[in-house]
């Protein structure tokens, strides 16, 4: 008996000696293809792309040969790009000590220039790069992660290059430093504008914007924020109200993640874990720049709040699709849909993604209207409210809570609706056909020979 005990043992670490190495070489051997990222065998990135990720993709022009010191570089370019070369004399790099020339950045042989990336810009700036870099420990969102997070996954890969490149020119940040810092001026003083920040995060799931300028804070940026000295430090007392970067980057510390407590509202978290309140202690420290730090306090217990009547909503929707998911009411189901690249379409386990812990991060497309009004409620809505409460702005809160309550009734007569079709089809004895129909059209065809 004992010796069987022994035999059993061995067994699940065999299995994990084979597994955990063949995963590796997997993943290792998906990101080998000539496109990019997990999927870089079925997707090959438009020629921009090389802009986005240069370390990758970017290959110098064969127009110009030869080796060039910074100096030379610096007289042909004042003739053939006089706004780069302008925009470098107002920098810190041309007036340095040691001035830092083009071919400090780019190389010196001409048929062989890079880009900058953020580990060329890190043999300089090392504090800047560690900071960066750290933020990988807090997992996504993140910058440092933001790229490599969009191109393992599926739904970038099913969706149209024109519409995937506009994704990346902002999920480029983890792969360049210009996101921030304009090329070749390089003036932090640029970079501590909201303006620099509110280029990527605006629009629907992310209105940093909105809801930064619709607050207090951002009402008095509006209005005095053309006669601040933004050369100064973002420390406390150089600034009569905060900005994004005064917030999320403690004294210009380039890791914004160290602080996210609601992991900016995508998924459910308990924000009172031992972790949280560390990370709830730096905001209140932070706020007491300018408010008590009773007051702060009270603002994080308002938004535990908020998060808190969101989920319960949320969770209320997703209950009601997984009902209907095993009811089998939702239509298209799972394998009547077109694949992600990379999956077959006859596989085993397929099922409809319903909340972020099963992947619906990946469900933007190729679903049915009841499971888009969810996404929809999740992606939109909810990170309004949320982006409205954590930026001060009760009105974006109230907006993003009416929009999920309203999808929220929306959704349950939509489920009545399925639900009462069902049992008129089955009375009358209606089959519903396991056709493909949704496997073929136009955007999906385009798709699949375009990627």
């Amino acid at each position: 008996m004992k010796t069987k005990r022994v035999r059993y043992v061995w067994i699940p670490i065999i299995i994990i000696l084979i597994v955990v190495p063949f995963g590796f070489y997997y993943v290792n051997w998906s990101k080998s293809g000539s496109g990019a990222g997990l999927y870089s065998h079925q997707w090959l990135p438009d020629a921009v792309f090389s802009y986005w990720n240069p370390d990758r993709f970017y290959q110098s022009v064969e127009s110009v040969t030869g080796i060039f010191k910074g100096e030379e570089c610096v007289s042909c370019h004042q003739a053939v790009t006089p706004g780069i070369v302008k925009d470098w004399r107002k920098s810190r790099h041309s007036q340095a000590q040691t001035t830092v020339y083009c071919s400090d950045c780019h190389g010196n042989d001409h048929q062989n220039l890079h880009l900058p990336t953020p580990k060329v810009c890190g043999d300089c700036h090392v504090t800047q790069h560690t900071d960066f870099n750290d933020e990988r420990r807090y997992g996504f969102p993140g910058h440092a992660l933001a790229m490599e997070r969009a191109l393992d996954a599926k739904h970038f890969v099913d969706k149209p290059k024109a519409e995937v490149t506009a994704c990346l020119q902002c999920h480029s940040v983890a792969t360049k430093c210009d996101s921030c810092h304009s090329r070749h001026r390089f003036n932090a003083a640029e970079a501590r504008r909201p303006e620099a920040c509110i280029t990527c995060h605006s629009g629907p799931p992310h209105p940093d914007d909105e809801t930064y300028f619709n607050s207090a804070h951002g009402q008095i940026y509006l209005k005095e924020g053309d006669t601040w000295d933004w050369s100064k430090p973002l420390k406390k007392g150089n600034y009569p109200a905060p900005t994004c970067a005064y917030c999320h980057m403690d004294e210009g510390k380039h890791q914004v993640t160290d602080k996210s407590i609601w992991k900016f509202g995508i998924k459910q978290v308990n924000p009172l874990t031992s972790g949280n309140e560390v990370k709830r202690d730096k905001w209140v420290k932070l706020c007491s720049d300018c408010h008590e730090s009773d007051w702060a306090r009270q603002q994080l217990s308002g938004m535990d709040a908020e998060r808190k009547r969101a989920w319960k909503k949320l969770y209320a929707a997703e209950d009601i699709l997984k009902g209907l998911r095993d009811e089998k009411q939702l239509y298209p189901l799972a394998r009547q849909r077109p694949p992600y690249p990379g999956d077959s379409e006859d596989a085993l386990m397929q099922w409809e993604r319903i909340g972020f812990f099963e992947g619906q991060a990946s469900a933007f497309y190729n679903v049915s209207p009841i499971e888009r009004d969810y996404f929809e409620m999740w992606y939109f809505d909810n990170l309004a409210a949320y982006k409205g409460s954590a930026h001060g702005d009760p009105g974006f809160v109230r907006k993003g809570h009416a929009g999920m309550d309203a999808a929220l009734v929306n959704i349950r007569r939509n489920a009545d609706v399925l639900r009462a079709l069902a049992d008129a089809e089955k009375k009358v004895g209606i089959k519903r056909k396991d056709d493909s129909i949704w496997k073929q059209g136009e955007y999906t065809d385009h798709n699949r020979g375009h990627n």
